[in-house]
């Protein structure tokens, strides 16, 4: 029979996320209460949808979030660690049932059929998930969480806890292709934004849950270690949600007036939310975090609490948001052109050189990339010139200007006109593989990480843990040989372009992330292999590194002319089809675009060959320096006893030979 302390130890690992469930259900009635009174669904699906999605959220970021902690934060083996890992997958089962759950309600709100066990609801169900797009994208929820509660129950080793964690974040994707996300005319924006979203708010409560839950199960000390540990996730996790808010919120209001409609006031609740969510973790990380002891654990835990429920509030609100009509329509109305019908946005104005860099088409998820890589990138050479340590200032320059290049070539103009135009498609292509990561790989980031990120020794996995595991691991060694990067690197471009991952990759917003992470990846390890200075495998000596340099140049060539020659054209039914009465034809603009492969895209080759040849000049000559500082030390012992070799070999051939 349970004790009292049993039981209150019971009602304090729940009241977490109990408080978080009042205060978003409070939440999500105020903001949900104006519309959901003039809904003619029934009061069980009004009611019972949102709230059931609200269990889905919740119970989805608390897995995550664990899954994140376990991984980032505690120690591999021990109670804590072994805790969090139990509620991922516990959370992990809830979101399961409650994804069920909210694929009925939905159905039954948009099939308008009751709640039965009839033959006709079970078939008009079969043909909603494996038809309708929504009634898919809840089922690929279920299937997904499903999966993740039996992989997270079954793994404990923390390299395959981070796969298991990709699994569980991966539900996240059919949920940010859902509601206004997915019918807004700024859909690559949209999309992105409300997946960046989801992801860090997942990471910021969730681990707040795992943190509060590991509590009783370590030291004071270590414990206090953890927590400035996640507060360190939990700042990164505040300024994404805060950025890719704003981005959502605006693409939605559209003027500052609409802020005056039932959506306005919903986005200024939310935004008053995440303001006290940022004051709050600004007096944690400077005051509370100092004093997280015994004598203090019940000050920390009403700050955890306070800090719970202001999440849950703002949850609510968006949940409220996600089911409010916006002032700013978002889907196209009228007549569509070819191109609103293919790509869901207007034609661009006519494409010239000035243009080029005045139009911006934003993608949050590589702003981001970029603006933490410079930060921390810079804040990382401050550490070692603190400590006293130099960092040559030109890597941090060429590091700068490489994310710049990066953040320009997937916000800027060519990110604009490159679903128009194969030209400026092929323009970014050759930017991402070749010329960002010459700069990049000449930043050096892997030794400065080694260098300035602190090492653990706790045996948990930081930054630099983890950075050093996936340089060292048998699939780091084996991408990055140079043949293995090479064969990448030229095999992509036939591979991409003639088959159907070019119209992925073109049609699809998910496709395109994943052809820039590929082209600036395969890029980045090619280069490596030739000029890179951080650890990786056994580079190969200079004569035969410009042979490998060179066997890429000739087949990027033949690659160019084959595009640039070629009479037939590409994904006809999209470039040849987005009705522009402006620029070059579609063939025109493609054998231009197979010109830029041909032409531009070899002055990196011809960079990187320059590069390598200096590295091969200071290598001769450091080598040189050695054996005349070694010659110095021995009095050219080396050479004197060469040249006493070569007069005995002389004596011998000059001594008389005698006959019998």
């Amino acid at each position: 029979m349970p004790t009292l302390k049993d039981v209150t130890n019971i009602a304090r690992r729940a009241l977490p996320p109990a408080v978080v469930l009042v205060a978003t259900g409070v939440f999500l009635a105020l903001g949900f209460a104006p519309t959901a009174a003039t809904s003619p669904a029934g009061f069980a699906v009004t009611w019972g949808l949102p709230l059931a999605r609200l269990l889905v959220d919740v119970s989805a970021a608390t897995a995550i979030g664990s899954v994140v902690l376990a991984l980032w934060v505690l120690t591999a083996g021990t109670e804590a660690y072994r805790r969090v890992i139990s509620i991922a997958a516990a959370a992990s089962f809830v979101a399961t049932i409650f994804s069920i759950v909210t694929l009925l309600f939905t159905f039954v709100k948009v099939s308008q059929m009751p709640l039965s066990a009839s033959a006709a609801f079970g078939e008009g169900l079969a043909f909603f998930v494996t038809t309708i797009g929504i009634g898919q994208a809840w089922l690929a929820v279920i299937l997904i969480t499903g999966l993740s509660t039996v992989v997270l129950m079954a793994v404990t080793n923390q390299t395959a806890l981070f796969f298991a964690g990709l699994l569980s974040v991966s539900a996240l994707l059919p949920m940010a292709l859902q509601g206004h996300a997915a019918g807004s005319t700024g859909h690559g924006t949209a999309i992105t934004s409300l997946g960046l979203h989801l992801v860090f708010v997942s990471v910021w409560l969730g681990g707040l849950f795992a943190l509060v839950a590991a509590r009783t199960a370590c030291l004071p000390t270590e414990f206090a270690e953890f927590a400035r540990r996640y507060s360190t996730l939990a700042l990164v996790a505040f300024i994404v949600v805060a950025s890719t808010g704003v981005v959502s919120a605006w693409l939605r209001l559209g003027t500052w007036e609409n802020l005056a409609t039932t959506y306005g006031a919903l986005v200024i609740g939310k935004t008053l939310a995440l303001i006290a969510l940022g004051v709050l973790g600004a007096w944690q990380r400077t005051r509370a975090l100092n004093r997280v002891d015994r004598q203090t654990r019940g000050a920390f835990t009403w700050l955890v609490l306070i800090e719970l429920a202001i999440l849950g509030a703002a949850m609510g609100l968006a949940q409220a948001l996600s089911r409010t009509a916006p002032p700013v329509a978002q889907t196209a109305t009228g007549a569509l052109t070819p191109a609103q019908i293919l790509t869901g946005e207007p034609l661009p104005p006519p494409a010239t050189f000035a243009r080029y860099f005045t139009e911006w088409s934003i993608d949050p998820l590589w702003l981001l990339v970029c603006a933490f890589g410079i930060f921390f990138y810079i804040a990382g050479v401050v550490r070692l010139r603190r400590r006293g340590d130099a960092w040559p200032w030109y890597r941090a320059v060429l590091w700068t200007l490489g994310l710049l290049l990066l953040m320009y070539i997937t916000n800027g103009g060519v990110n604009v006109y490159e679903h128009y135009l194969f030209s400026a498609h092929m323009a970014a292509h050759m930017t991402l593989g070749m010329m960002v990561p010459i700069f990049l790989v000449a930043g050096a980031p892997v030794t400065l990480a080694m260098r300035a990120i602190r090492k653990r020794n706790d045996g948990s996995r930081g930054s630099r843990e983890w950075i050093m595991l996936a340089v060292h691991s048998r699939f780091g060694r084996f991408i990055s040989h140079p043949i293995v990067a090479t064969v990448i690197f030229v095999g992509s471009l036939w591979a991409f372009y003639y088959t159907p991952i070019f119209r992925w990759a073109i049609t699809d917003h998910i496709g395109h992330e994943w052809m820039v992470v590929h082209f600036l990846l395969a890029g980045y390890l090619f280069v490596q292999s030739l000029i890179g200075i951080d650890p990786g495998p056994s580079r190969l000596s200079y004569p035969l590194r410009l042979v490998q340099l060179f066997a890429a140049m000739t087949v990027h060539a033949f690659f160019g002319l084959a595009i640039m020659s070629g009479e037939g054209l590409l994904l006809a039914d999209w470039f040849g089809a987005m009705g522009r009465t402006w620029g070059d034809s579609p063939l025109v603009d493609q054998q231009a675009g197979g010109a830029i492969a041909w032409s531009v895209g070899e002055i990196p080759s011809v960079v990187i060959a320059v590069v390598l040849a200096m590295q091969w000049s200071r290598e001769e000559g450091r080598v040189a320096k050695r054996l005349d500082r070694q010659a110095d030390r021995d009095e050219d012992a080396d050479l004197r006893a060469y040249n006493e070799m070569l007069g005995g070999l002389s004596g011998t051939d000059r001594a008389p030979t005698t006959r019998s």
